[in-house]
Parts: structure tokens; C-alpha cells; sequence
């Protein structure tokens, strides 16, 4: 008895489409980190931020001698509460608003764009926030500057930069590169 073949089976269709592209999110709302898969460099750099910043708030940022015999080390907060109990209310406030509350807005609002599931008029809303922040991202070096003038001004003081300065400083740097690189990836996906 002689063997015939067998037809061959039929192959299925490939499905490029439905492997190749995620499911659409339900009405348009994803995070941007779902978004932009692979993406690693604007998260660490947010994470670096976060984690600097708590620290450079609570180093001491400068040294000051007076007479040579006081000697008195100022973080961020201690300069502030320091200037806040010796009557300078308003220079207080400034700091506060700018060293410590501004920053922590603007690393907040990079967390929201970063995680939270959003539309695209809401991402644009957030963008346009991050930018109106970019615009005043170094005014936290300059509080910190002011602070460093008011405790320069005493009779006879001398002042030294601590750790603190350094780590403030890359917190701040930390932020803006951040915000610079989530704005871009943001940006790519949301036209506005």
C-alpha cells in the first residue's frame, strides 16, 4: 500500500500587531513610565534627587566662628529656625518657601508626571507646571546663598562650607537634570 503525504497543516496568520503593540490604555490614561518602557535614566535621577535632598537639608551646610572662641555649625533647617528666633521672620519664610518647600514641590510634581496614570490634556497640564518650576529651579541655591551672607554679616565671623553645601547643591542639580529629562520624554509623547 503505498503512503501518500500528508497535506501540510495550515499555518496560522502571525499576528505582528497585537505582539508587537501593548493594549491601548482605557481612554488614553497611562503613566509615563508605562509609556516609555526602558527608560532608566529619568527615574534614577529622581530617586538621586530624593535621596539627596533629605540630606543636604539636615548637613551641616557652613561653619561659623565668631571671636574665636563660639564656633556654631548651620544646616538649612537650623539657619532657618535660627533666623526665625532672632526676628528675622521674613528672611525665614524665604528660605523655607524656597530651600525646603519649593524643592520638595518640584520633585513631587516630577513623581506625579513620572507615576501617575493620566490623559494627555492632564500630562500637558503637568508639563506646563514643570515648566513655570524650571524656570525658578536655581532660586534654592540662592536662598541658601542668602543664608550664607546673613551669617557672614556678624562682627568678626568667619565662615567655612560644609559637606552640607555640596550635597544641596547636587540635589539641586539632580532636579533639574530630571526635570529636564522627563519634560523631553513627556514631551515626545503629549503634543502640546
Amino acid at each position: 500500500m503505498s503512503e501518500t503525504p500528508n497535506p501540510p497543516a495550515p499555518t496560522p496568520e502571525p499576528q505582528f500587531a497585537a505582539a508587537a503593540v501593548a493594549p491601548a490604555p482605557v481612554d488614553g490614561v497611562c503613566a509615563l513610565r508605562k509609556l516609555v518602557r526602558g527608560e532608566w535614566v529619568g527615574p534614577t535621577l529622581l530617586g538621586l534627587a530624593l535621596i539627596t535632598l533629605p540630606i543636604g537639608l539636615f548637613l551641616p551646610l557652613l561653619e561659623v566662628e565668631k571671636l574665636v572662641f563660639w564656633e556654631s555649625s548651620y544646616s538649612v533647617l537650623t539657619g532657618i529656625s535660627g533666623l526665625w528666633e532672632s526676628g528675622d521672620m521674613l528672611l525665614a519664610i524665604v528660605l523655607l518657601c524656597f530651600s525646603v518647600l519649593f524643592p520638595i514641590f518640584k520633585l513631587g510634581t516630577l513623581l506625579v508626571l513620572w507615576w501617575r496614570p493620566m490623559t494627555s490634556e492632564a500630562r500637558a497640564t503637568w508639563l506646563n507646571r514643570l515648566e513655570w518650576l524650571g524656570r525658578w529651579s536655581m532660586l534654592d541655591v540662592f536662598a541658601v546663598a542668602i543664608l550664607v551672607v546673613a551669617a557672614k554679616l556678624g562682627i568678626m565671623a568667619e565662615c567655612r562650607p560644609q559637606s552640607g553645601v555640596y550635597v544641596f547643591g547636587a540635589a539641586v542639580l539632580l532636579s533639574m537634570c530630571a526635570n529636564a529629562r522627563l519634560v523631553a520624554l513627556a514631551r515626545a509623547l503629549t503634543k502640546y
